[in-house]
């Protein structure tokens, strides 16, 4: 009976402590501002199971991902056991041996993963403390709690086992349906039933004590994300959202603020991100800024909003209204502007995520309030904003030159004749820029020859907005778009195609945002297509050209087109294509989003040279792409290493463009 009350009174402690520290997390995340995450309840529970249970992202990293996997599936299975040990505290004879075989299942499964947790665990510290794997490495405090969590788990998993056998050791014998290996062959260490009696005690208390410590030391810890971690991947958005910038509401005549520059700016969700990240580094190791050198680690910006939470959020529950705290602010005094700046808005980090956090929209919106309420952005971007003011494009080109490239290509714009099927989105960089504009005829001519009825807007188009709203000016890129929209709506546009991913992207998935809902398709993807369908047959496939593709992060993690570009180049390329080491999802930036096409490298190493140099290793004399972009920075990454004569940058509209006829 004694045992029963003590254990009452820990377990009710127990609770009481983790409902109030459960109770003050949701009051930080009531701070933030209301953001609907509650439909697609399909897809959510998707998600839940491909990535919060089958942990389906951590295997991205396949050694990593096996460790945490069964770490993460030995606690789902000891839950079990943990239940059956508490019933034990009001019911000391209880088991779960009335489920039969499922009990059978149970014990065995116990008993398998509890050997394979530990086994985890001493490799997940080796890897920490002994192999010291760079994005595992933190400061001290983080380290301490990392060493803490997982020799706390291993505790947990130990007095466990200990329980199990020393409760065999006791009664003699196993109950019916319960199979339990490794228990079986550790009763002997207890010797007579009265030691094994004591040692059931000792180890019952030791379990109890553990899991409730350890579930009431987790709202304090930076692996507070094995609570959270599964809520934040509920409420995740799916790609074609996370594929969007949230809009401002700019007609607000009652906003005080535009962007976001401390934590109760943010969004619930995005302070639940801060309270989510495992600190694994999986961000940081593909971030492309971050890997030259720049000062932008998609790891600390997540992180720093959590901390700023921790410091901040206290008080606002509080009401405080002045202090020190009170006066800093997330930017700068957390977040330096140097580090928003330095992000290609490349999605790297959100693919890599194994808890589906957001990042680019959280450095987004903070760059939003540099610009917007500040004016605060490198002194390089001047002549990008005014430009596009101006003349409808980042460069200072009058919008009457826009149809130039197409002169005596019998190529109509939408005003000389609407009836089209298809108009051809051209950008900026295939009205502009000199390399682009020999796209721009490849690919036009590439319709032209497959019979495709098209037209463009010549100097009605202006820039789709991507530049000024991933550099955070929300105001110019909501004008930009709106006045695209009113055009396209004009002339009934219903299908679009074009040639520059980050056009697709605004497009396709933010310019119904404003109400310009298109079909919208990349080149790729029409080439693709007029191929398969036989409206172009290629004459003969190159044999001079080995090709290695580089993916655009704008339609490849943005949008998932990966297949299409390749099965050009295959059709196109008589030798196979070559990949290189990080390629599709995995692929590395080239440095151009996010507005950094505009902006100096004044800042660490750059992009464009990593990449230029992995694509030139590969051995391929020629480097395929499908963005203009991609084009200018890896044309300048291989002049920069010198091999400009050995390897050339073409689009694969290019590449088939010049080895084309019509199928007759």
């Amino acid at each position: 009976m004694l045992k029963i009350v003590a254990f009452a009174i820990v377990l009710l402690t127990a609770f009481i402590i983790f409902s109030i520290s459960a109770r003050r997390i949701l009051g930080f995340l009531k701070l933030g501002k209301p953001d609907n995450r509650f439909g697609d309840i399909g897809l959510r529970i998707k998600n839940v199971i491909v990535i919060a249970i089958a942990q389906s992202k951590l295997f991205r990293d396949p050694v990593a991902g096996i460790v945490h996997a069964l770490i993460f599936w030995g606690f789902v299975l000891f839950i079990s056991a943990v239940l059956e040990t508490f019933i034990q505290g009001f019911v000391p004879h209880f088991t779960f041996a009335f489920l039969g075989p499922l009990f059978s299942l149970m014990t065995f499964t116990q008993d398998v993963f509890g050997l394979l947790v530990i086994g985890s665990v001493l490799f997940a510290l080796y890897r920490r403390f002994v192999q010291r794997v760079k994005r595992l490495e933190v400061d001290r405090e983080g380290q301490l709690d990392a060493a803490f969590i997982l020799v706390l788990i291993l505790f947990v998993v130990l007095s466990m086992m200990g329980q199990n056998a020393a409760h065999v050791a006791k009664t003699g014998h196993l109950a019916e349906w319960e199979v339990r290996p490794v228990v079986t062959y550790l009763t002997g260490l207890f010797g007579t039933s009265g030691a094994a009696e004591n040692a059931f005690e000792v180890f019952w208390w030791l379990h109890v004590l553990l899991v409730l410590g350890f579930l009431n030391y987790l709202p304090y810890s930076k692996h507070l994300h094995v609570i959270t971690s599964v809520p934040n991947v509920w409420f995740s958005n799916p790609l074609e959202k996370r594929a969007q910038l949230q809009p401002i509401n700019l007609a607000d005549e009652n906003a005080e603020y535009f962007g976001v520059n401390d934590i109760e700016k943010f969004t619930w969700k995005q302070l639940l991100d801060g309270f989510s990240c495992t600190e694994c580094g999986r961000c940081e190791s593909v971030c492309p800024a971050n890997t030259v050198g720049k000062p932008l680690s998609p790891r600390k910006i997540i992180t720093d909003v959590r901390d700023r939470t921790l410091d901040k959020g206290p008080l606002l529950v509080a009401g405080v209204k002045e202090g020190e705290m009170l006066e800093k602010s997330l930017v700068p005094n957390y977040t330096s502007e140097a580090e928003l700046w330095s992000c290609t808005t490349c999605m790297a980090c959100v693919q890599e995520c194994p808890v589906m956090i957001e990042h680019v929209g959280t450095i987004v919106d903070m760059r939003r309030h540099l610009v917007l309420m500040e004016s605060n952005f490198p002194a390089e971007l001047n002549n990008t904003f005014k430009s596009l003011e101006n003349n409808g494009s980042p460069w200072a080109f009058p919008a009457s030159e826009r149809g130039a490239w197409a002169e005596g290509l019998g190529i109509k714009t939408m005003a000389e004749d609407p009836n089209t099927e298809y108009l051809f989105w051209v950008g900026c960089a295939g009205s502009f820029d000199d390399r682009y504009k020999k796209v721009s005829k490849s690919f036009a001519g590439i319709m032209q020859k497959a019979g495709i009825d098209f037209r463009i807007l010549g100097s009605e188009e202006q820039c789709n907005g991507d530049t000024a709203r991933r550099l955070g000016n929300e105001y110019l890129a909501q004008t930009l778009m709106q006045t695209n929209i009113e055009t396209l709506n004009n002339y009934g546009v219903k299908k679009i195609v074009t040639a520059c991913p980050h056009c697709f992207n605004s497009l396709k998935n933010e310019f119904p945002q404003f109400g310009g809902n298109y079909e919208v398709l990349h080149h790729s993807e029409m080439i693709d297509k007029l191929i398969s369908d036989g409206k172009i047959d290629i004459d003969e496939k190159s044999k001079e050209i080995t090709a290695t593709y580089h993916d655009s992060c704008y339609i490849g993690r943005y949008n998932e087109i990966y297949d299409a570009p390749r099965n050009i180049i295959t059709k196109s390329v008589a030798n196979p294509q070559i990949e290189m080491t990080r390629s599709k999802s995995k692929g590395f930036c080239c440095g151009a989003g996010g507005g950094r096409m505009f902006m100096e490298d004044s800042e660490g190493g750059r992009v464009n040279i990593e990449r230029s140099k992995e694509a030139i290793a590969t051995g391929a004399n020629i480097i395929a792409t499908a963005c203009p972009f991609c084009m200018t920075m890896m044309t300048d990454g291989v002049k920069a290493l010198e091999k400009s004569d050995d390897v050339k940058v073409k689009d694969i509209a290019e590449i088939v463009f010049e080895n084309t006829h019509i199928h007759k």
